[in-house]
């Protein structure tokens, strides 16, 4: 019950700009949600927290302990990085282009459509107005796209789409406050900067540049025989403001002459220059003052970088063929980041050893189908790109993407052995694939064409099959040979589901032809049992054990089976439960609409005692099974950017043509501003008959348990979620009595009784007090206090070995733990091995960790004594 949001996988980026907080954290949005990941440990993670539509624009404070979100609806997210939490919200009344914290963190600059707004930055205090506005700069005749702020935070550049860029100061000014222009721009402003004196660290130049490929420097003199390429009213007001400074001789007046040089003096056009990708668009830029490097990308794919002001070219490069949505520098300068929303690519790159520090890529179009590995450490995705990819759970990573298929993968499946993946495709092949060498070392086909949208293995690994959409058969091969063995027929729709039982050599398959079959493959006696219902089967599965078959049928409900003598156990309705979201083109609410209430997928729990469902609604859903009762719900999302998360329709939004949202009024170019996605997937959102104006709908298309039962993912519109058991704040005593407390189990081990004090740690289930104990007993009582364990605790003592073992050094003694366990317990494990299974699946993925890790350091470890010894022995 108590499963927690982890981590977003198979989208690592999805479009507005992504930071580099503290040289090493790279945060990036994933539509609503944000991705923070660790460039040093490899590791990444995805913030609790949700926006409530995509996040098109994200800021840092310079300290990388606050965190501004924006996001489409102009709605606003002040988080707190390193506790992961929510401090304040606030609603913009413009869309915000740009965003930026002054250097000293004490403001924050929102451009928010004409206007420059400075906000007083909130802190951790908790305070009814959180957000105070300190100024407003209405002076933009257009909408501002770019900020910048001066070292001193005194001053803020802003660009916008009239083609100029503007001087403002914060600081109060005698006389007209007007900001000064810099003219002669021909396209939209993409940047603007400062540039800095590297000897007096004081601002000497302004970089501005703008979407045709064009950079400006301009540079700054209190010499009054050099012209101003401002406006006459400006030059009058320096002019007028120099003759002013010469009366004034006091320090408090010097003092104010050196805050406001920047907007007094005159500055001039010293350079222009052209970076030549026409007729690509300039897209994205950022400027490092320390080094003195500008980075620009491109719509065409390709990214430069030159040094200024002398704009010297040292690299130009091309990462793809779509169009660069973000390019920024770390605090460093050696790191570059880039972002590609069309294609989900975020990379990191060492501009000059020229090499990869990350280099991520989600799925083009959305997930269908995704497996676990047996040890729940890999985590395999198939979607609609033709690709499939495997994650590392853990740090939530892509290592290999294979794209040999040639249409949309369906069906996924690890074998066994754990170094072999088989996939389906709607391109009528099945491979395997070897995860050691990462090569498709065998195809299974037909004699002709098909397309595949199922998938199994038997527990041996001998046999696999595939279920067809097309010709409603079931092929059959022999892994070894490769040989097409058998085809079976009997069923009259698309084999949807289709699983081996885990202790038989049974095979069940289920049908949009209102039935579900079970084979005898090996025997070849063909259907040897039929289950009919009264509406389509949309998926079948087995419970771990075997002894139980579940179905779900395209009328809500799910079905649950004996295998073994053919009869009906429980039926659950879900359609009720799972019922929510109106489409936008839906003519009834989300409560009265029939269509769609449905379950797609099942999973059952490790020990069988629970199953999740999830299908085209924003709800999984979880349901005891002997009891028939719904447990929890999940919502996916709240991201109001996908279509089907609101149950009821606004009636402002609501026009005599429709609702407003599906109004097509946008005539601007499309290279105006952010480019829309427009999302082409299977099905009825095909491009021109997408009745929801290419929204994606929220559903669920694929879940799955992994086999310790700790964790869950969901192929989602979304894209992977995962969740994990959190058992850090929940109490969940075992065996409880008011002798039972902490002091108890204390003074049990100051008393030197280390089989009460584990046994009192069990009855109280406190998972530190239980780790404790287990690190305190002496090697040589082991085996004693093993024995003298009831059986009802020794799952929670496989759980604490587990645990143990991924985060303790002492890996000998954890692993006599466990070998005594098995010798002493292991009758009883092998007889209630069901009960026992989450927690033993757990135990064997901590080993098998430890177990690759120790043999890559051993080999390493091997390789170079072998060196050394050889170059000792030469004289």
């Amino acid at each position: 019950m108590n499963y927690r949001f982890q981590n977003l996988l198979g989208a690592p980026y999805r479009g507005g700009n992504a930071i580099v907080v503290n040289n090493t954290l790279l945060i990036s949005p994933v539509g609503n949600r944000i991705s923070v990941t660790d460039l040093v440990k490899s590791e990444t993670i995805t913030l609790p927290c949700q926006a409530s539509s995509n996040i098109s624009r994200i800021a840092a404070s310079p300290d990388g302990v606050f965190l501004l979100a924006v996001d489409d609806n102009s709605r606003c997210l002040f988080i707190n990085l390193r506790r992961r939490a929510v401090l304040h919200r606030i609603a913009f009344k413009n869309p915000v282009a740009s965003a930026k914290f002054s250097p000293d963190g004490s403001f924050i600059a929102v451009a928010s459509g004409k206007l420059v707004q400075i906000w007083r930055s909130p802190g951790f205090k908790k305070e009814f107005f959180p957000f105070e506005l300190v100024k407003t700069f209405a002076n933009c005749n257009d909408k501002v796209t770019a900020l910048d702020w001066s070292p001193d935070s005194d001053y803020v550049l802003a660009g916008s789409k009239d083609l100029t860029v503007r001087l403002f100061c914060l600081k109060k000014l005698s006389g007209s406050n007007k900001p000064f222009l810099f003219l002669g721009h021909r396209d939209i402003i993409v940047g603007a900067f400062f540039g800095i004196e590297k000897k007096t660290k004081q601002v000497s130049r302004v970089y501005t540049v703008s979407r045709d490929g064009a950079i400006f420097s301009w540079s700054y003199t209190e010499k009054d025989e050099i012209p101003s390429p401002g406006t006459p009213e400006q030059t009058m007001e320096v002019e007028q403001t120099s003759n002013v400074k010469k009366r004034k001789n006091s320090d408090a007046i010097i003092d104010e002459e050196t805050s406001t040089l920047l907007h007094t003096a005159k500055w001039e056009l010293s350079k222009k220059n052209f970076f030549m990708q026409t007729p690509a668009k300039l897209t994205s830029c950022d400027y490092h003052r320390g080094l003195e490097i500008v980075v620009v990308g491109f719509s065409n794919g390709v990214f430069g970088l030159y040094q200024m002001p002398d704009f010297v070219c040292i690299h130009l490069l091309s990462i793809s063929r779509e169009k660069i949505t973000t390019a920024t520098f770390n605090d460093l300068g050696n790191w570059l980041t880039f972002g590609c929303a069309r294609l989900g690519q975020l990379l990191v790159w060492e501009w000059k050893s020229e090499s990869y520090i990350l280099k991520q890529q989600g799925h083009y179009f959305d997930v269908n189908t995704l497996a676990y590995s047996p040890d729940s450490q890999l985590l395999a995705t198939g979607a609609d790109d033709n690709k499939i990819k495997v994650w590392t759970v853990s740090s939530g990573f892509c290592f290999v993407t294979f794209s040999e298929h040639t249409n949309a993968v369906t069906a996924l499946h690890f074998m066994a052995s754990n170094h072999c993946l088989l996939s389906a495709s709607l391109d009528g092949t099945v491979r395997a694939w070897d995860l050691f060498r990462y090569r498709n070392f065998r195809t299974f086909t037909t004699p002709s064409s098909r397309q595949f949208v199922s998938l199994a293995s038997d527990q041996s690994g001998e046999v696999i099959c595939a279920g067809t959409l097309d010709s409603f058969e079931i092929f059959v091969w022999s892994m070894k040979t490769g040989r097409l063995l058998d085809v079976l027929s009997g069923h009259e729709g698309p084999v949807h589901g289709l699983m081996f039982s885990p202790t038989s050599a049974i095979l069940a398959s289920s049908s949009w032809d209102r039935s579900v079959r079970l084979w005898d493959v090996f025997d070849g006696k063909g259907s040897v049992e039929t289950f009919t219902h009264t509406h389509d089967v949309l998926t079948v599965v087995y419970r771990p054990d075997g002894k139980q078959l579940a179905c779900s049928t395209l009328d809500g409900q799910i079905h649950f089976w004996d295998p073994i003598d053919g009869l009906l156990m429980y039926t659950i309705e879900g359609r009720k439960d799972i019922a929510g979201g109106r489409l936008m083109s839906d003519r009834r609410s989300a409560a009265n609409s029939t269509s769609g209430k449905c379950f797609t997928t099942l999973s059952y729990s490790a020990d069988g005692n629970y199953i999740l469902a999830g299908g085209s609604s924003k709800y999984i859903c979880m349901y005891d099974v002997a009891d028939q009762v719904l447990l929890r719900r999940f919502q996916i999302t709240l991201n109001l950017s996908l279509d089907g998360v609101l149950d009821v329709l606004n009636s402002k939004n609501m026009t005599d043509a429709g609702p407003l949202n599906l109004i097509d009024d946008d005539n601007s170019d499309v290279d105006d501003g952010v480019e829309k996605q427009t999302r082409v997937k299977s099905g009825y959102d095909l491009p021109g008959s997408m009745p929801n104006r290419g929204r994606p709908i929220v559903r669920t298309k694929c879940l799955r348990i992994a086999p310790t039962g700790r964790s869950w993912a969901a192929a989602t519109t979304e894209g992977v979620l995962v969740y994990s058991m959190d058992d850090n704040f929940i109490f969940d005593p075992t065996d409880l009595d008011i002798d039972v407390t902490p002091e108890a189990v204390e003074a049990a081990l100051n008393e030197d009784q280390p089989s009460r004090a584990l046994i009192l740690s069990l009855r109280l289930n406190e998972d530190e007090l239980i780790k404790k104990c287990i690190i305190s007993i002496a090697p040589a009582d082991i085996r004693v206090v093993v024995a003298s364990v009831p059986f009802k605790y020794l799952n929670r003592l496989i759980m604490a070995f587990a645990e143990l073992l991924e985060n303790c050094p002492h890996l000998e003694f954890i692993l006599r733990w466990c070998q005594e366990l098995s010798k002493c317990h292991g009758h009883s494990i092998q007889q209630n091995s069901r009960n026992l299974l989450p927690a033993l699946k757990s135990l064997q993925k901590a080993i098998t960790r430890l177990h690759q890790d120790l043999g890559d350091t051993c080999a390493s470890n091997e390789y170079l004594l072998r060196y050394l010894c050889s170059t000792s022995s030469k004289p």
